[in-house]
């Protein structure tokens, strides 16, 4: 558990956390490897304040219209939103999906806030955040990456395994009722 007296922040990349721990994955056999979940996010912020006494919690979020009552409800628990803004795509399959990817503004966010925190958590399994970590563990401030998933994540950061927590393992004191 981190002390009081250390500034503990977190920097959740939202997308990264609802889809890792809600879908489900099938293997290269088409058999059904871990069953998805719903993610209650106010119990993940009680967690991150009573387990690690964390001072802020950023969350990077798509800016959707229509998504107002998701956005407050989530700053109503403490959280502090980081916006992106979104478009839309028409995939492969001719649907249309929101875009949003909140990777840059992550990593960006977390060096402008460098020297408020002592000791930073950074929730995502993407290897798009490497470079962070990395930087993170060499000027001594990184003290976990929470993954969403252990069944799916960057291979990319497996030398950061002495500071990974899974969620997937959390999934009796984090699920939605």
């Amino acid at each position: 558990m981190a002390t009081s007296s250390k500034r503990t922040y977190a920097f959740i990349d939202s997308q990264n956390l609802n889809l890792g721990v809600k879908n489900d994955i099938i293997d290269k056999h088409g058999v059904k490897i871990y069953s998805g979940w719903k993610l209650d996010f106010k119990k993940f912020f009680f967690y991150l304040k009573t387990k690690y006494n964390i001072t802020e919690a950023f969350i990077f979020i798509g800016k959707v219209p229509g998504n107002e009552p998701l956005y407050n409800y989530l700053a109503s628990i403490g959280y502090k939103l980081e916006y992106k803004p979104t478009f839309i795509h028409i995939n492969s399959n001719g649907d249309p999906e929101t875009k949003g990817n909140v990777d840059a503004e992550l990593v960006l966010h977390t060096m402008i806030e460098l020297s408020n925190f002592d000791q930073a958590i950074i929730v995502a399994g993407d290897g798009d955040y490497f470079c962070l970590i990395e930087y993170l563990e060499k000027i001594g401030k990184l003290l976990h990456v929470i993954i969403p998933n252990k069944f799916r994540y960057s291979k990319l950061l497996k030398p950061f395994q002495k500071y990974m927590i899974f969620v997937t393992d959390l999934k009796a004191n984090l699920k939605s009722p």
